[in-house]
């Protein structure tokens, strides 16, 4: 795919493209998990902002057929259906010409916002509608100046096709290209013989810490950049975690977000230091981590079944195995590795596409 030609874009104020509303605010405490077919939606940034599905009235409902941005995290999703929203922070823009709207059309218009507000905004910001309604971004234009629909439907078309390519790639496990299976895979505990030692963090305050002369990563509880929120100062008497340590959220909107660090840390609260007891190779811990991910997103839920008391007790998670039924350690680096070279693959045809 070529790489995209901005340079005859037309700036836009949002507001002239978009009708903008906060939605409602439905606390999580008046909804029932698992209960209906309307998404709960949430500022969250995985599973496209949806946390569960609840049965509720239609006075919750906001409209779907919208992009949401999440007011306090600065997420955005594509909503087709009507749904709730667990904050008022959060926004929902409408096409105002709504003949327009479609769903290839607004996945477009997100990848465009996301990167014109990622650059005056940041995670935490708590952006509002008051805010943002001032701002600008480009959009391609046709002969008479007006947005350029036709375009945006014929450039997500090819982003779609590069990205189902990219996906068979991606399902592909070993240099055999098989398709990976967990048959004859087995559970396992993270305190296990061979696996880690759980220490609990240093519960830090990263809004107290000194930031005169950082050299230490603060990791909270986040799902980017290896869950590193801030570099901070040293603190006398206390040993930061060693690089190559992984990281565990054990609550929160980002429960399971699992990561190796790459440079000594210190820890917010509710996010554990797992240290392996051997010498595990990056590979084998990217493995872990993915695998703590799955389980984590799929059998608990953020601030109503989280991994705190599950941790050291009965959370367990499956890996490959060998015939004496222990973890098959080459298994999981021969699959990471062939997984990391086809990402390579993948990053370096998506590098064309913006």
């Amino acid at each position: 795919m070529a790489k995209i030609d901005a340079s005859k874009w037309k700036s836009f104020k949002l507001t002239d493209i978009f009708r903008m509303s906060n939605t409602k605010s439905i606390v999580q405490k008046d909804i029932a998990p698992d209960s209906g077919e309307i998404p709960y939606v949430t500022a969250q940034a995985g599973n496209n902002g949806v946390m569960t599905y609840v049965e509720c009235p239609d006075e919750w409902l906001d409209d779907g057929d919208c992009i949401m941005i999440g007011g306090k995290t600065l997420t955005f999703s594509y909503q087709a259906k009507p749904f709730c929203s667990n904050d008022s922070h959060n926004i929902a823009l409408y096409l105002k010409d709504k003949v327009n709207a479609s769903e290839i059309r607004y996945l477009f218009l997100i990848a465009v916002l996301r990167g014109t507000l990622y650059q005056k905004y940041s995670w935490g910001d708590s952006v509002s509608m008051k805010r943002i309604k001032d701002d600008t971004f480009m959009l391609p234009v046709d002969a008479s100046g007006e947005p350029d629909w036709a375009y945006m439907d014929e450039y997500m078309s090819e982003v779609m096709q590069e990205a189902e390519k990219s996906l068979e790639h991606l399902s592909q496990a070993d240099g055999d290209k098989h398709a990976i299976g967990i048959k004859n895979w087995k559970k396992f505990h993270l305190y296990d013989d061979d696996l880690f030692d759980i220490d609990m963090g240093t519960k830090l305050d990263r809004v107290k810490m000194a930031q005169v002369n950082p050299d230490v990563n603060f990791v909270g509880r986040a799902n980017t950049n290896n869950g590193i929120t801030a570099r901070v100062d040293s603190i006398d008497g206390l040993e930061p975690y060693s690089t190559g340590n992984m990281t565990l959220s054990l609550g929160g909107e980002y429960l399971g977000s699992c990561f190796v660090q790459p440079d000594k840390f210190y820890t917010s609260q509710n996010v554990v230091v797992l240290i392996p007891k051997w010498d595990m190779s990056f590979e084998v811990k990217q493995f872990i981590a993915t695998m703590i991910f799955r389980e984590s997103r799929s059998y608990y839920k953020a601030f109503i079944d989280e991994l705190n008391r599950h941790i050291k007790t009965d959370f367990s998670f499956y890996l490959p195995v060998d015939d004496a039924g222990k973890p098959d350690w080459g298994h999981m680096e021969e699959y990471m590795r062939s997984v990391m070279k086809n990402a390579e693959i993948d990053l370096t045809a998506m590098q064309t596409i913006f």
